[in-house]
């Protein structure tokens, strides 16, 4: 099961965020239109060159503007204000009589450091969570316990600190021709995502080509429409609907549902 995943750089990320701003009225259909006649290409981490004229510059300059005090990660969920301040923003465990700290909550700079649109937006500095009660959770004492995690095992944050990402030029979509049919394979999308939007994530769907066994259809949470679904031969593809990245913690009895139903081969 992958969620939101960046998988092809032709498709993901920057490819198609003019469209899918333009799709939720945030920018004007001319921008986008004169955005594609001019040939105009952007890509995540300058994993391929952009076009680089004076035209496709001062257009994504304004894409930028317009979608800068949107919440990137969810286009239609609000800007959190960063709850922790000073040392505040530091939390504090006791593991194996141990005390340690750690940082709670990511910031959207901080959670894409590489992301140099986003570093720019004003709404750089916010959290994506609002209060982080999953930082405090996750390193309770009795909770790592209850998971099993190993007291030599670092203290658990958003993202890693100290990871050192290396981007691939061919991101992850080689993976599906060599997993499929060998093991059952789930793709998610929060489809207010405004960083590896849905609209990509179909476009990359479709380039695989593989027959469509079900037709694309609701699936339901307490009688409500919670997203769409669509079945192909090797690949069960599903939206989320009204929530962006981190679908699971936004909209969380639905996708516990759907997570579960999948993992059990059960319909829902």
């Amino acid at each position: 099961m992958v969620g939101n995943g960046a998988t092809n750089w032709s498709y993901d990320v920057w490819p198609s965020f003019p469209q899918t701003l333009a799709n939720f009225q945030i920018i004007e259909q001319e921008l986008l239109d004169d955005w594609e006649k001019q040939g105009c290409q952007a890509y995540f981490h300058n994993v391929r060159p952009a076009t680089k004229t004076p035209e496709c510059i001062a257009m994504a300059g304004r894409m930028q503007e317009l979608s800068g005090k949107l919440n990137w990660y969810d286009l239609y969920r609000i800007n959190y204000a960063l709850p922790y301040g000073g040392e505040h923003r530091m939390g504090e465990t006791v593991i194996d009589g141990e005390k340690r700290s750690y940082r709670r909550g990511m910031t959207m700079r901080e959670y894409t450091p590489w992301a140099s649109h986003l570093l720019h937006s004003d709404a750089a500095d916010v959290t994506l969570n609002g209060t982080d009660f999953v930082s405090d959770y996750m390193n309770r004492e009795d909770v790592r316990a209850a998971f099993n995690i190993p007291s030599s095992a670092p203290v658990w944050e958003e993202c890693s600190t100290t990871l050192q990402y290396q981007v691939q030029d061919e991101a992850s979509m080689w993976i599906y021709e060599i997993l499929r049919n060998k093991t059952r394979l789930m793709f998610y999308s929060g489809d207010t995502d405004g960083a590896i939007t849905t609209y990509g994530t179909k476009r990359w769907i479709k380039e695989l080509n593989w027959p469509v066994k079900e037709a694309w259809r609701p699936w339901l949470t307490n009688g409500q429409v919670s997203g769409y679904t669509e079945v192909y031969d090797g690949l069960q593809f599903i939206t989320v609907k009204g929530v962006g990245h981190m679908a699971p913690q936004w909209a969380r009895e639905k996708v516990t549902n759907m997570i579960t139903a999948f993992t059990h081969n059960q319909p829902f």
